[in-house]
């Protein structure tokens, strides 16, 4: 009896890396983003800013384009292209994750790039555009406002600086 608990132990003592705690992640970023859009999309009216800080406004303003509105002024094709590339990366992010869900820097940054990218995601599909509700900026200088964003953008220029990190440790190696 022994030896059959022992290799029973032996088939699933080395069990493979799961991509269910990166999942995780990502869709704890993805419900922080729509808590956070959905209040501030409730509170306020399109436009509205409200200082917190002398360096920092909440507003409520909605981006039809990419990062720093690349495109916003067409005429709305670019809402499909910008949701293909989503569901794309998403797919091909997931990918990654089944295959180096060992590798914990490395998934950490997919994980919150994917959580990002399907935040902004469920934006383009229920509303038409993102909303983004942070604005900072330098005070008492003539530089205009950072382009305001939100939660799924800090996912993933986070993640993109933890897979820069990752790769620079790599070529260190």
């Amino acid at each position: 009896m022994a030896s059959k608990q022992k290799s029973f132990k032996t088939l699933s003592a080395s069990p493979k890396s799961s991509i269910a705690p990166w999942l995780g992640i990502a869709a704890i970023i993805i419900l922080i983003d729509q808590i956070t859009k959905v209040t501030i999309n409730k509170l306020f009216v399109f436009g509205e800013s409200r200082p917190v800080t002398s360096f920092f406004n909440l507003v409520l303003a909605y981006n039809k384009g990419a990062a720093f509105s690349f495109l916003a002024d067409e005429g709305g094709w670019q809402r499909y292209i910008f949701t293909a590339i989503a569901i794309g990366a998403a797919v091909f992010i997931v990918y990654l994750l089944k295959r180096h869900a060992g590798q914990r820097l490395f998934c950490w940054a997919l994980a919150l790039i994917l959580g990002g990218a399907v935040g902004n995601l469920i934006d383009r599909v229920v509303y038409g555009h993102v909303i983004d509700f942070l604005d900072f900026y330098i005070p008492n200088s003539s530089l205009p406002h950072w382009p305001a964003f939100n939660v799924a953008d800090m996912a993933i220029v986070g993640g993109a600086a933890l897979f820069i990190i990752d790769e620079l440790r790599r070529v260190g190696k």
